[in-house]
């Protein structure tokens, strides 16, 4: 078994099955009393699902030779990845005082129920905007993105690079399917990128804020209960 088979099954063995409500208020029952850090490990999870699904049938696809797919797959991936980044840095700007905690509690719902097609009443994030924002934590992940999303759309790479090929000598076009000739040997490390950041994010970064979150809005509950309906965001 390769790295790449290795961590997905290790991945499907880590995924959680449900989120107790009485846990987490057994965990810290102040800060679970606020709907904000329950959503923040529901969009931890899911998350982990889908970027978990994603991988998977990217690598399928691409074992199986199909270029094109396993790109799309791959970029729907970071996507999902930038998700999580931003997530934490929100987290990180309320313990720095640099975003009102009710105003956060409004961007995690609008990243756990924010739709583009009016199914939900929150309309969702542009995913540009957030690979943005991540990108300052993480150079080169929005230019990767970038570089996939050409594959994606049928542009001159969707179309004409990666289903023709001119001879110049003798000024003919031969068409034949050519993503795996153009990206088969770049995709695996692609997606142990996209993955090793995910992990990072996943099991380092987002246990330790949401630990700090908690004792945060304990230290914080009266204040927050008096502005409640009045929530603001500094700077």
């Amino acid at each position: 078994m390769n790295p790449i088979e290795q961590n997905l099954a290790n991945w499907e063995a880590s995924l959680l099955s449900s989120i107790p409500i009485g846990g987490l208020l057994s965990r810290n029952p102040v800060a679970y009393k606020w709907k904000a850090p329950f959503r923040a490990w529901m969009l931890r999870e899911a998350v982990f699902w889908r970027v978990h699904d994603l991988m998977n049938q990217s690598y399928a696809l691409h074992h199986q030779g199909h270029g094109l797919g396993a790109r799309i797959l791959l970029r729907s991936g970071l996507e999902s990845l930038a998700t999580l980044i931003y997530l934490n840095q929100l987290v990180q700007q309320v313990l720095d005082g640099k975003l009102d905690f009710h105003a956060f509690g409004g961007r995690t719902s609008v990243l756990l129920l924010g739709s583009r097609d009016g199914s939900t009443e929150h309309q969702s994030i542009n995913i540009v905007t957030i690979l943005q924002k991540c990108d300052k934590r993480y150079p080169g992940i929005e230019k990767l993105y970038a570089i996939l999303s050409e594959s994606a759309h049928p542009n001159y790479e969707g179309m004409v690079a990666g289903y023709s090929k001119v001879d110049h000598d003798q000024y003919e076009t031969h068409f034949s399917n050519r993503w795996m000739e153009l990206y088969g040997n770049r995709h695996i490390g692609a997606m142990e990128l996209c993955m090793s950041t995910f992990h990072h994010e996943y099991n380092d970064v987002w246990p330790a804020l949401m630990e700090k979150l908690e004792e945060w809005i304990e230290e914080n509950d009266a204040q927050l209960e008096a502005t409640k309906d009045n929530p603001t965001t500094p700077g």
